[in-house]
């Protein structure tokens, strides 16, 4: 990613390379921004697959909440939050029960 001039150097350029200088900085932050949307969608679908999956466990019979989402929420409820705790032992992330092949 290109830097951004120092401010001295900014009111040394020309007009012309002014403006192309924020077409620079435009078209990255255009290129940044379809990034993002494109990982936003896969997140979306990633998702969306864990919801199948726990709503397919669902209908099995199989519990989908443990006991470690209780207590997770219990922490948030009481104001601890996630990273509060020298005890991360009982915090996971939502992937983490998934089999190691299923976390990419």
């Amino acid at each position: 990613m290109d830097e951004l001039p120092d401010i001295v150097d900014l009111v040394s350029l020309s007009d012309d390379e002014l403006k192309q200088t924020i077409r620079d900085f435009e078209s990255q932050e255009h290129d940044l921004s379809r990034q993002r949307r494109i990982l936003h969608g896969k997140l979306d679908i990633l998702r969306a697959e864990l919801v199948l999956r726990m709503q397919r466990e669902h209908q099995e019979g199989k519990s989908i909440i443990s006991g470690r989402d209780v207590a997770l929420l219990a922490r948030i409820l009481a104001g601890k939050g996630v990273g509060d705790s020298d005890d991360h032992d009982d915090v996971t992330s939502p992937t983490d029960d998934l089999p190691k092949a299923e976390k990419s």
